[in-house]
């Protein structure tokens, strides 16, 4: 055997110590002696020995082919699992077992290696160098392969499938659902706060179409859950359920909402069995965050929602402050019956038309209170419903005195039962603005939002009491964060656009409602609204224009804004022809609309009448005379003697 070392089939020397030592035929190794001018394995460290080996064992190569395509199988296995609702242990299983395989793929790669004659053991033979070489070329293809498949799966699920999947609902119901509705121009910067999530609502995979209410309901009542999380800013329902039965896909809907992350998923529900499926996506990448599949009876329902609202934050990387289960499921029930009876009632008073809706709703929630009389979230909204329609629909103070007074009694127990839910707060809150006592809202106002500050019902009603109140900046700080957390909801930019008018911000006001019109171009509100708004800065031809346009013909905001531009129009027959129908049509036979006559009295210049129905109202204990403190229509009234004493008799806060 001669010194030198033997020539490779590329006619290249061999690049390592243990390449250069050839076997003698039918032997091993050992007692051979060492090629002239080379390093002897005694020589090199150790270190480098062993990196030597893996290179050429390709054991690293082996090793980057696995992880990639695991990473390749995950995402579609994921989702595949996700549509067969395949529980979630599922998911965990197959990411242990590629975890558990990586060791062993990379074990294997040492004791064996991919040659062109097949697997083979690693032992020194004639010319194996150039096996080596050989086979770790055809790897590095292999690897370069995979990833030009990853990164075409990539292309092909960010800017083709999740363009044509309905973000969700499937398929087959899209199509039984309303036409799209304009939805306004996408800001270019998406910069979404990094704890910010979209409860979307999940879908109903009961087969039954009247279970959609349980389905809505339950996504409604996660999202609440989800929000009542001091450290997540959530979007409101409004916003969230805009995109229900619509083709868009999660970043759209993201970047509408301002959100970094999405929930999404299904309902099916089987008498007091439910299964709930749920999914977490980071709506920046794309990519799933977690999911999982809960088999739960409805009894569970309180601790469902704890549970999913604690994985969702911990998918977000939250840390939570306090007790989540102790603010999650406060004012809750475990009695099945009355969480549907309560689902039931509140689809009713959301979408109610006129007061026999909102008498079904108190109704339903009767029933809750009944099958469960310690339901402390069913009160609190029954004591809305009671407060709204003493305060918009009875016919005599006596008849408003009996709502509030029932009101006042279901806040009060539902503060008893759960003295840390904003919801009974915030009902204590309403009734006592109404009721005219300012001082004991503003109380209840402060010991809501200390509660639940990102709640944006609460911020939007809050924001109308503080800037009647005269808190002016308090006010339209709440109604932009309002609008912020639910900016899909007409009613908030109405709400911000009012607090605008009552600041004596018209211009900025009327931006505002033509925001909010262009979310629900049909509203009453929103076109009677941009109406007073035109009025404000002297528009009257646009102010009478906006009016004319709301629908039904008696309404009363419409008629109420008739007889102002009118008067101002030099069209003072008409003007006064509106008030008359203003005074016959149903709202104007509630016993709270004096304070508006009075309004259309100052405008119209009769100071004497104006007063006499300010003190017709003041006698009737009317809701609506909180407007006194700051509504422009008033401003003709206040160097009298007799509003003055109007205004100290409200006693406003300071």
């Amino acid at each position: 055997m001669s010194g030198e070392a033997p020539e490779s089939r590329e006619g290249q020397a061999p690049s390592s110590p243990a390449a250069a030592v050839q076997p003698p035929p039918g032997g091993t190794t050992e007692g051979a002696p060492h090629a002239a001018g080379h390093v002897h394995a005694h020589q090199s460290p150790i270190q480098f020995q062993f990196l030597e080996q893996l290179k050429h064992r390709n054991v690293i190569r082996v090793g980057i082919l696995y992880l990639v395509v695991c990473w390749l199988i995950l995402d579609p296995v994921h989702v595949l699992f996700h549509m067969l609702e395949v529980p979630g242990w599922a998911n965990r299983l197959v990411v242990i077992l590629m975890a558990v395989g990586f060791p062993a793929v990379l074990l294997f790669a040492w004791v064996y290696e991919i040659t062109p004659e097949g697997l083979k053991p690693t032992v020194e033979v004639p010319n194996g160098q150039s096996i080596r070489k050989l086979t770790g070329r055809r790897l590095d293809r292999a690897i370069i392969a995979v990833l030009a498949v990853a990164l075409a799966y990539f292309v092909i699920d960010k800017f083709w499938i999740s363009r044509r999947i309905p973000a969700t609902q499937p398929a087959a119901s899209a199509a039984q659902e309303t036409a799209p509705r304009p939805v306004p121009v996408t800001p270019a910067a998406f910069t979404p706060p990094p704890h910010s999530v979209a409860v979307l609502p999940f879908v109903n995979m009961s087969g039954d179409k009247e279970q959609e209410y349980f389905s809505d309901g339950l996504s409604e009542e996660l999202l609440n859950s989800l929000s009542r999380i001091n450290e997540l800013q959530v979007a409101a329902r409004t916003s969230s359920f805009y995109f229900k039965g619509e083709h868009a896909d999660l970043q759209t809907i993201a970047h509408k909402l301002n959100v970094a992350s999405v929930l999404e998923g299904s309902v099916r529900r089987a008498g007091h069995k439910i299964r709930i499926t749920a999914q977490l996506n980071n709506a920046v990448t794309g990519f799933h965050l977690w999911s999982q599949t809960y088999d739960r009876d409805l009894s569970d329902v309180l601790a469902l929602q704890t549970e999913i609202a604690n994985a969702v934050a911990s998918a977000l990387k939250v840390t939570l402050l306090g007790g989540l289960a102790a603010k999650i499921e406060a004012g809750g029930t475990r009695n099945p019956a009355a969480f549907d009876a309560y689902l039931r009632a509140s689809k009713v008073y959301r979408e109610a038309q006129n007061d026999k809706d909102e008498q079904a709703a108190i109704a339903g929630y009767t029933e809750a209170i009944r099958l469960d009389p310690e339901y402390a979230l069913a009160y609190a909204d029954r004591s809305l419903a009671f407060a709204g329609v003493g305060r918009n629909s009875t016919p005599s103070p006596g008849t408003r005195r009996d709502y509030f007074n029932k009101a006042q009694v279901d806040a009060s127990k539902a503060i008893a039962l759960a003295p840390g839910f904003a919801e009974s707060h915030l009902a204590l809150a309403a009734l006592f603005e109404s009721s005219l006592e300012f001082v004991r809202a503003s109380q209840e106002y402060g010991r809501a939002l200390a509660l639940e500050p990102g709640n944006a019902r609460l911020l939007r009603d809050y924001a109308d009491f503080a800037v009647d109140m005269g808190q002016t900046e308090a006010g339209l700080a709440a109604a932009r964060r309002a609008v912020a957390l639910d900016p899909l909801n007409s009613a908030n930019h109405f709400s911000l656009g009012g607090a605008l008018l009552k600041a004596h911000r018209p211009r900025e006001a009327i931006a505002a409602f033509t925001h909010g019109r262009a979310l629900t171009p049909n509203d009453a509100n929103a076109n009677s609204w941009l109406g007073y708004a035109y009025y404000s800065i002297g528009d009257f031809q646009s102010a009478l224009a906006a009016c004319e346009s709301v629908q039904p013909a008696n309404d009363f905001n419409r008629l109420f804004g008739l007889a102002l531009a009118y008067d101002k129009l030099g069209r003072r027959a008409d003007a006064e022809a509106a008030f008359a129908q203003m005074r016959a049509s149903p709202s104007g036979g509630a016993a709270a609309a004096a304070v508006f006559y009075a309004m259309i009295y100052a405008q119209w210049g009769d100071t004497a009448r104006a007063l006499e129905w300010l003190e017709t109202a003041l006698r009737q204990q009317e809701p609506y005379l909180k407007y006194v403190k700051m509504n422009a229509l008033f401003d003709p009234l206040r160097k009298e003697p007799r509003f003055q004493a109007i205004e100290r008799g409200l006693k406003f806060p300071n």
